[in-house]
């Protein structure tokens, strides 16, 4: 756990440093994550054939405050980058 909360935080203070930088969390299951592997890397890691794979052999940390969630699992992908630019609008970043 202090390693999870080691690595939030450094994403945190990476965030701050940056400045204009916006967070999105492309939140998919794991499960749908595996299942739209073409190239098969989820089964290769769960294998072993691949070390420190995010998700599987190391940990994921999901984001505590990201600016953006897209729930991709129940929204389409114009759905979602459609909440992408309203989001840009709302804040400025494009017209």
């Amino acid at each position: 756990m202090l390693l999870l909360f080691h690595h939030i935080k450094k994403r945190e203070k990476i965030k701050r440093k940056i400045g204009n930088f916006i967070e999105v969390f492309v939140n998919a299951p794991l499960e749908v994550c595996e299942k739209r592997d073409k190239k098969g890397l989820y089964k290769k890691a769960r294998l072993g054939k691949i070390k420190n794979f995010t998700g599987i052999s190391d940990p994921y940390e999901k984001p505590v405050n990201p600016e953006l969630e897209l729930k991709t699992d129940k929204e389409t992908a114009k759905e979602s980058v459609n909440k992408v630019i309203k989001y840009l609008i709302k804040n400025g970043y494009i017209k």
